[in-house]
């Protein structure tokens, strides 16, 4: 019997990014022609952010891993990595069962030469612990609706 490996993405591609200093640089191996994230949750509506996720063995720290500081709300599993030195939030990580378990959250501003307003958008409600409800076109509100 033979075994066939995994077919790549012909848009899989390895991508590199780092905080506004440059102290802190990683790679992510993702698609960015797949839908990128915008969650309505507390944090990141303060970061204002865009992102990705990938699974953890597609993410690396290449410098500076020791630079970074941690935040977290509470006890969550999630949390997010800044540069101590500029403040940038570059990735976090953390486990959202209905999002695929354990991941790597990748800050798309902290990518070099990507345009992140050509990307294609897809929003999630974290704001209410609504990951069940799955990604939508639209944006969440940030108020319950009544």
């Amino acid at each position: 019997m033979s075994e066939t490996a995994p077919q790549k993405s012909p848009t899989l591609k390895t991508y590199v990014g780092g905080c506004h200093c440059g102290a802190v640089r990683f790679e992510a191996e993702f698609d960015l022609a797949a839908p990128v994230n915008r969650c309505n949750c507390t944090v990141c509506t303060k970061m204002g952010g865009t992102t990705t996720s990938v699974p953890p063995s597609q993410f690396r720290v290449t410098k500076g891993e020791s630079e970074t500081g941690e935040y977290r709300v509470g006890d969550s599993p999630n949390y997010r990595r800044f540069c101590k030195h500029c403040g940038v939030q570059c990735y976090g990580g953390g486990f959202v069962e209905e999002m695929g378990g354990h991941f790597r959250s990748i800050n798309l501003g902290c990518l070099d030469g990507v345009d992140v307003s050509k990307l294609t958008v897809q929003y999630w409600d974290g704001r209410y612990n609504n990951w069940q409800a799955g990604p939508s076109p639209q944006p969440f509100p940030l108020r319950a609706t009544a």
